[in-house]
């Protein structure tokens, strides 16, 4: 089995036992509510991070088409958490001003030094592969943005929006999308 099937492979099985799942702090909603369909439609690719710098991500930014709509970048070359978070914050900031020419992506990063990467909403999952590794996921910022619209209207953020700076992020990823919408 090559790289990205091993991979692909152990990140479904993830996303399966994590984001699939319902959980109490989502209003007893999936964590994530659009990844079982997304996977089932096969609208989810993969993608490697395999160097210290961000060529490989800013590359699959770059070349993002909609055959998918989310990639996860496998980061296997990550840095501490607070950096890796803060540098994706930066990016998508960059992106927003056209840095990119293609302004309607947004990224999301998971570390695995965040508290809810190892046992992701209190379920316990562990790389079979030994080693840990940052998910970084590329979408469309206009997709992500409407699906959360969609679930602002649910119960689906009443605890959520408290944790992890959601409101924070929320704000500013409404504010991206609010300036690409108006070509600002």
């Amino acid at each position: 089995m090559n790289k990205e099937a091993v991979f692909l492979k152990e990140i479904r099985e993830w996303s399966s036992l994590t984001l699939e799942e319902s959980h109490p702090a989502f209003s007893n909603m999936p964590v994530c509510p659009y990844a079982k369909a997304a996977w089932e439609e096969k609208k989810v690719g993969i993608g490697f991070k395999d160097s210290p710098g961000f060529q490989d991500l800013t590359t699959i930014i770059s070349t993002f088409d909609d055959r998918f709509d989310v990639v996860i970048v496998v980061d296997l070359m990550f840095k501490e958490a607070d950096e890796f978070h803060y540098y994706l914050e930066g990016l998508n900031g960059a992106i927003a001003e056209g840095i990119f020419i293609e302004k309607d992506i947004w990224l999301m990063g998971i570390h695995p030094d965040d508290v809810e990467y190892g046992s992701a909403y209190d379920v316990e999952f562990t790389s079979k592969r030994g080693d840990p590794y940052a998910m970084i996921f590329v979408q469309r910022l206009s997709k992500l943005h409407e699906a959360s619209q969609r679930l602002k209207d649910t119960k689906y953020y009443d605890k959520q929006l408290e944790r992890f700076n959601g409101e924070d992020i929320y704000k500013t990823r409404e504010a991206y999308y609010w300036r690409l919408k108006n070509g600002t």
